[in-house]
This record gives C-alpha cells, sequence and structure tokens, in this order.
C-alpha cells in the first residue's frame, strides 16, 4: 500500500492510466468562445475558481466586444465588472495593457508563440501554456496549477516545489503526447478526491502507489508536512 513504482516515468504512466479510466471525458473548464476570450478568463483564474471566472466573464464577454474594447476601458469601470475576482485591480490593468499589445503588436490577434504570450502583461507560462493548447492546438509544455503541482509532489513525480522548475521536471518523464491531458486529469482529481487539507485517501485509485498516502504514510510530500 502506498508504494510508488521504481521509476519515475513507470509512476506517470500508472498515474496517468489510471486517471484517464477515472476520468475520460476531463477537459478545460473556463468558458469561451474565441482565443482573446481564453486568454482573458485564464488571466482572471490566477488564485480563484473557474467556476466563479465563468460567473464574471458571462457578463464581461458580452460587455466587451474585442481586444479594442478592453484596451479602451476605464480602468475603474472594468475592475468593478470584474471585483468579485482575486485581485481585480491588477487584473483589469493586465488585461488593458495585454489588448492594447495585441492590437499594436499583433495585429489585434492573440499571439501564437510562447515569448509573444508570455511578453503581454499579466501573462506567465502557465497562462501562455492553457493558451497555446486550447487556442492554438500547440503543446510545448504542461501546465502547472495548484492541482498539478500539489499532486505531482503528493505522488513522488517530483521534489521540486514552483511551477516553472516542476513543468521542467516533469517533461522529460511524461510523454509528449499526454502533456495536455495530464494536466486535465490532476485538476479533475485534485478537485474530486485529492483536496488540499482533505484528500480521501479512501476513495483515491491511486492510493497503493501513492507515497503520501494517509494509510500508512505519515508525512505529505506536498506540503513536508506531517498529516
Amino acid at each position: 500500500m502506498g508504494t510508488p513504482l521504481e521509476s519515475r516515468e513507470a509512476q506517470a504512466e500508472e498515474v496517468f492510466d489510471r486517471l484517464y479510466e477515472e476520468y475520460p471525458d476531463t477537459t478545460i473548464s473556463l468558458s469561451y468562445s474565441n482565443r482573446l476570450e481564453l486568454l482573458i478568463a485564464v488571466m482572471l483564474s490566477a488564485q480563484c475558481t473557474d467556476e466563479r471566472v465563468n460567473k464574471v466573464t458571462a457578463e464581461l464577454f458580452e460587455k466587451y466586444d474585442g481586444a479594442a474594447d478592453y484596451a479602451a476601458a476605464d480602468q475603474e469601470e472594468l475592475a468593478d465588472d470584474i471585483s468579485s475576482i482575486t485581485y481585480y485591480n491588477n487584473k483589469a490593468k493586465y488585461i488593458r495593457s495585454a489588448c492594447a499589445d495585441i492590437i499594436e503588436k499583433h495585429d489585434g490577434e492573440v499571439p501564437d508563440t510562447m515569448s509573444a504570450l508570455t511578453d503581454l502583461a499579466g501573462v506567465g507560462r502557465k497562462t501562455a501554456n492553457v493558451v497555446l493548447q486550447h487556442g492554438h492546438d500547440i503543446v510545448e509544455g504542461i501546465v502547472v496549477d495548484t492541482h498539478v503541482q500539489r499532486l505531482s509532489r503528493r505522488l513522488g513525480l517530483t521534489e521540486e516545489e514552483y511551477p516553472e522548475r516542476i513543468e521542467e521536471d516533469l517533461m522529460p518523464v511524461v510523454p509528449e503526447r499526454d502533456w495536455q491531458q495530464f494536466t486535465h486529469l490532476f485538476i479533475s482529481h485534485g478537485r474530486a478526491v485529492c483536496d488540499a487539507r482533505n484528500p480521501d485517501c479512501d476513495a483515491c485509485v491511486l492510493e497503493d502507489v501513492c507515497p503520501s498516502s494517509k494509510l500508512d504514510h505519515e508525512v505529505d510530500l506536498a506540503s513536508g508536512e506531517a498529516w
């Protein structure tokens, strides 16, 4: 019980296969209808639930039509429009700035390279990866959100602590064909079973290969703290 496979590659494959069987239809949960809406939704989702973001963007995407609308928006008004989102003032600034650059530097189109995306205000590698994968069908890496960060450490797939280092560590271990789905599976499992504070190890399909299982281990490898 709670014993990982001998290699990280074998562990990653076993974890992926079991989670895929458990969540065969998992995909991105943000609502959007074009690349710009996807970009804005992902920017808003930082440290905020997708459910909350979808509620806000349902009205936001009706009010603003295209990058020019956001770039020309009044800062206080846009901030008020997204005021139920975490860090709404900063995110409003980022959206306005990013959309201004999209108009001035990219002919009004959301760029399709990692470097161009991460040059936009408020866009880090995680956000860029999501936009590339779901907006442009380009898979350059693994999206490491809080669920992937937590589960990959709990399952013994990495000892790295920070998202970009975790991504670098996972990419040689997870087959490239699985990079996109890997994230969705970890998010689904993180929400359903393996949450941050009280994972349901009794109900977990990975319990017997998890070196953080509460059933026979004393330490949560995600946090390094005792259960």
